[in-house]
């Protein structure tokens, strides 16, 4: 794989008109909203192929189950299926095992995103052999240069793992087990920029070709969609690693920073400024043990639970930190990946 410049993405956004990067029904830095449901336990596994959702909610379309895993499917215009977790998670390691739909225009992608507009992406259009990271911080869109991509070879016939390693120091990018990007909290805007808020994760797939979207945006997703033939992604699992877990987060205040998150477990809770520096090195030693888990689940299920439990003894500090869903209508910005997500 060869992990190139944004060049070409960042050239495409300038043929379309960005409006905003996404909505949320409670942004916690301009009224206080409910806390967050948490992702209580450490580690939480969903194969997609057992015929069952698990703890996901279909926000949009239909996503059924199959041999192959969660299947989300386009057959005529207007169709966005996608999924969201029931929870949130804070910091953490996600494993997206997937095969991208195919057909012209058609983008496959899965995302962390936070009530304050936080966000982590992975983007998939099958017109050329790369795919997209990105990542926004508290909605800002003044600036469209922090896409990268990377190249991955078929990805709309071969199952590839795309993950994310998301800690309060740094977010890694990983496609197969192989770190692809690394984006450090520094150089985020000084942390401004760093998305650094509770998040769920959602996966689905729309239309960037859609003849209805703006010129700039079809040329982006690789020309327009043809809806005579349905165009179907397929998620086989999703590995989810919580380095806080927590059966609640809550914004204490409005600056959005992750240390004024609390997190709560039953009646105790604690603010992580309070522990500032016991949070950052368990979360630290937890995506090294993530990282090999995530390598070992892709070969064996025996020694990612090794992994794992390795993992989850090196994050008792922030597990012994005692430690809503948004609006689905999202409206994105046609920049390096998240044009036209409207649909999304």
């Amino acid at each position: 794989m060869v992990f190139n410049s944004s060049y070409q993405w960042a050239t495409l956004a300038l043929a379309a008109t960005a409006v905003a990067q996404t909505t949320t029904s409670c942004n916690p830095l301009k009224k206080t909203c409910s806390a967050d449901t948490g992702l209580s336990q450490y580690r939480y596994n969903t194969d997609f192929t057992s015929g069952s959702l698990g703890r996901w909610n279909t926000t949009a379309g239909t996503v059924t189950t199959t041999d192959l895993g969660a299947k989300f499917t386009i057959s005529e215009q207007g169709d966005a299926p996608t999924i969201e977790s029931e929870f949130y998670i804070f910091f953490g390691h996600v494993d997206v095992k997937m095969r991208a739909a195919n057909g012209t225009g058609v983008v496959s992608t899965w995302i962390l995103e936070s009530d304050d507009l936080d966000e982590i992406d992975w983007q998939i259009s099958t017109w050329d052999t790369e795919v997209q990271t990105d990542y926004f911080g508290k909605g800002n869109t003044t600036s469209y240069d922090r896409g990268t991509t990377v190249t991955v070879s078929t990805p709309e016939e071969t199952f590839h793992t795309y993950s994310i390693d998301w800690t309060s120091e740094r977010i890694e990018w990983l496609l197969d087990g192989e770190v692809v990007r690394t984006l450090e909290y520094a150089d985020a805007l000084s942390g401004a920029n760093y998305p650094q808020t509770p998040m769920r994760i959602r996966i689905g797939i729309w239309a960037g070709g859609d003849p209805d979207n703006s010129e700039g945006t079809i040329e982006w997703a690789g020309g327009e969609t043809d809806y005579s033939t349905p165009m179907s992604m397929y998620v086989e699992s999703v590995d989810i690693i919580n380095y806080t877990p927590a059966s609640a987060y809550k914004y204490t205040d409005k600056t959005g920073a992750y240390t004024s998150i609390k997190a709560t477990n039953g009646t105790t809770a604690t603010n992580l400024s309070s522990s500032n520096s016991s949070s950052i090195v368990a979360s630290s030693k937890s995506s090294s043990s993530a990282r090999a888990s995530s390598s070992a689940y892709a070969s064996s299920s025996a020694s990612a639970s090794a992994s794992a439990s390795a993992a989850a003894s090196s994050i008792g500090v922030v597990s012994a930190a005692s430690a809503s869903y948004y609006c689905s209508g999202l409206t994105i910005a046609m920049v390096s990946f998240i044009v036209g997500m409207a649909q999304f």
